[in-house]
């Protein structure tokens, strides 16, 4: 059965499916992956061939998991390139606020198109109607490459377009010199790692490293594989088996379960989320090391964070930063008064919510951890409270932060506002479960994964890095052996098609 899917992989390799999109969890992306990298052996010590072969396969990559899109990217990859050259060459602001409205009006036009719309008709009763230019003009190039009746949002367009945003302020600012060849400034913004969901990566950290010498130890390497089958495991092992079996359908139908399977199911998915997209950067970060680049850490324990601020240096990293660097501070950061600061965070907050989705709800999520972060702003300050917490207090922090994060999590996971109020009813008014000990023995395996992550996600930080340092100083028969226990056991657990990543939808 393996060797048929293999050939059906090999034979369909050069065609876009949607059906069998090139995901990391997938067998068709390793397959592609270990044949681009056999070629890659040969080349990797010349640093332009290097690297116009890397952009070569990230588009393909890109091409597989997104068809006709990938003009988009390449186009941004051209405009975000001639206005890092005009930006530097004239230094005026028309030309940064030009570069940012063309990257903005092109994010907003694919994922806000329809929310803008029918907030206006609501607003003023009226009857637009959402027009998919954008496809008809890629129609006209290539014939019925994309659906005009809807406008569907390309994968990683977020990601993308926050990086090239990045790039155009810090030319603009003397915090990077703008890259003068446009082969290498596309390969910066398409890097296949990173590219659909992340992190988001500066241009003064990644472009140098196109240009110096490959390297890679065999511990750079140990480590990339750690970190690959790490991700593997979280995502599918963790994951998807806790969506599958459990989150997605109380999410689902939330009036058809008690009070405490909807709570249960909250908790849950504050483990998937986290499995699933620190899961993707690990993997992303792995093989970005294989091929000899650097990318920076996205998490860091998040659920052990003893307030929403501490949460914000854990989660997303490299989010929290753009929002941090390119956002709050611009708008004044904390420089001019505590009302100024608060406003400034709320309004950070919010946008970092409507970042996520054109939806009210994204909008409560981002508006929940913008008050959340002003009312611990304020009580600080009013009560002179510290950073150090005696251990109890620490402990008490901990969960307390993470019933917040994880409510909040109900925004952010509902399919629409309904659900989130069905949720919400079924754990006010039918909280118990009907017959306790009957229904529960059909949990036990949902639960024991569950416990499992939790543990993942509270696990000591020091045991964390005696794990990973024996395994990067182990043998290489003892490594082979933990890898292929944890592709049994994926292979074991994996019973439904591939889950794309959560972050891809946004």
């Amino acid at each position: 059965m393996i060797f048929d899917r293999v050939q059906h992989t090999i034979e369909n390799i050069w065609q876009y499916r949607p059906d069998e999109p090139l995901f990391y969890t997938g067998l068709a992306f390793w397959l592609v992956f270990t044949l681009f990298l056999g070629v890659y052996s040969f080349i990797y010590k010349k640093n332009q061939v290097r690297n116009i072969y890397l952009l070569a396969i990230s588009w393909f990559i890109y091409y597989q998991m997104n068809g006709a899109f990938l003009s988009l990217l390449i186009v941004s990859c051209l405009s975000n390139f001639g206005f890092g050259i005009l930006i530097e060459k004239h230094r005026k602001k028309g030309w940064l606020i030009t570069a940012v409205a063309v990257n903005l009006l092109l994010l907003g036009y694919f994922k806000y198109a329809y929310f803008v719309t029918d907030a206006f008709n609501s607003l003023f009763d009226s009857d637009l109607k959402v027009v998919n230019w954008i496809g008809i003009l890629l129609n006209q190039v290539m014939k019925d490459a994309v659906d005009i009746h809807s406008i569907l949002l390309p994968i990683g367009i977020s990601f993308y377009t926050f990086q090239a945003i990045s790039y155009v302020v810090d030319v603009y600012n003397n915090k990077t010199e703008s890259v003068k060849n446009v082969l290498d400034f596309s390969f910066y913004l398409s890097f296949f790692p990173q590219l659909v969901a992340g992190p988001i990566v500066r241009a003064s950290s990644f472009i140098p490293q196109l240009y110096q010498k490959y390297q890679l130890s065999r511990e750079e390497f140990s480590h990339a594989v750690f970190l690959i089958s790490k991700g593997l495991f979280k995502k599918m092992v963790i994951a998807d088996f806790l969506a599958t079996n459990f989150i997605d359908r109380i999410f689902e139908a939330p009036l058809a379960y008690s009070g405490i399977e909807n709570l249960f199911a909250v908790y849950t998915y504050s483990i998937q989320i986290y499995c699933d997209f620190s899961g993707y950067t690990d993997i992303a970060i792995g093989l970005a090391l294989i091929l000899g680049f650097k990318i920076p850490v996205n998490f860091n324990s998040p659920y052990k964070s003893t307030s929403l601020t501490d949460f914000w240096h854990r989660w997303h990293i490299s989010l929290s930063l753009w929002l941090k660097d390119y956002l709050y501070i611009p708008l004044g950061g904390n420089r001019k008064g505590a009302i100024r600061t608060y406003t400034n965070l709320l309004i950070t907050m919010l946008l970092g919510g409507l970042w996520h989705g054109a939806n009210i709800r994204f909008i409560i999520w981002g508006l929940i951890h913008g008050l959340g972060l002003v009312i611990e702003k304020a009580s600080r300050k009013i009560f002179n409270i510290g950073n150090h917490l005696s251990r109890w207090k620490e402990i008490l922090a901990v969960f307390f932060t993470f019933q917040l994060v994880s409510i909040a999590w109900v925004f952010f996971r509902a399919k629409d506002f309904r659900t989130v109020l069905q949720m919400f009813n079924q754990l006010k008014y039918h909280f118990v479960l009907k017959q306790p000990g009957t229904e529960w023995k059909l949990y036990l395996p949902v639960i024991g994964v569950f416990l499992l992550g939790l543990i993942l996600s509270w696990f000591p930080a020091a045991l964390k890095e005696k794990i990973r340092g024996w395994f990067i100083h182990s043998t290489l028969i003892a490594q082979g052996i933990l890898v292929v226990f944890v592709l049994l056991t994926i292979a074991f657990v994996f019973k439904s098609g591939i889950q794309p990543f959560i972050y891809f939808r946004f």
